[in-house]
């Protein structure tokens, strides 16, 4: 995480897939104790997917970043995102972080020194319960779900459009 003054930074991955089928909440159904029980498919995620790195504070979104296909996140890469964070956060006049290896690189914790950010430590022993995986991406996936996407293209739009079109307060609320 990241510390701006006043301000929290927080930033998570998720996978966003092409094809996501519905919840076990959203299959349910009222039944008798003595009716038969339906018959149900299971339907697996789809293949197609693309990892969204999120950035995100109390005013709304800072920085989304699409993993491109075949690339994984190394220390090089993280590097590259905290670039691009430092100079959005130059525009908003701002002054990060889990225990991802990526994030715990020697290159990464230079680059972060570098920059002047300050970084909150996360305790090994606490549950990893960030702010994006119980606020932020439970009603992104879930716009997301049961629809189906041809292309990383409309995945990446209908993400962004729900993302973009979060109230100030959703995001406060959320840290």
């Amino acid at each position: 995480m990241i510390s701006c003054r006043v301000r929290l930074v927080t930033m998570n991955q998720a996978w966003l897939y092409h094809y996501d089928g519905e919840t076990k909440q959203q299959s349910m159904e009222w039944r008798h104790s003595s009716s038969p029980r339906p018959e149900k498919f299971r339907l697996q995620k789809s293949a197609g997917k693309v990892l969204a790195s999120i950035f995100w504070y109390q005013e709304g979104i800072l920085l989304i970043d699409y993993l491109p296909k075949g690339q994984t996140i190394s220390a090089e890469y993280y590097s590259s995102l905290l670039v691009q964070l430092k100079d959005i956060l130059k525009e908003k006049r701002c002054d990060l972080h889990d225990n991802a290896p990526a994030h715990r690189a020697l290159a990464t914790q230079q680059k972060l020194a570098y920059f002047g950010f300050h970084c909150l430590d996360h305790s090994r022993n606490s549950p990893d319960l960030a702010p994006s995986d119980y606020h932020l991406f439970p009603g992104l996936k879930k716009q997301l779900e049961v629809r189906h996407f041809s292309s990383d293209a409309e995945v990446i739009a209908a993400a962004e459009t729900w993302l973009n079109g979060q109230p100030f307060e959703f995001f406060l609320s959320g840290l």
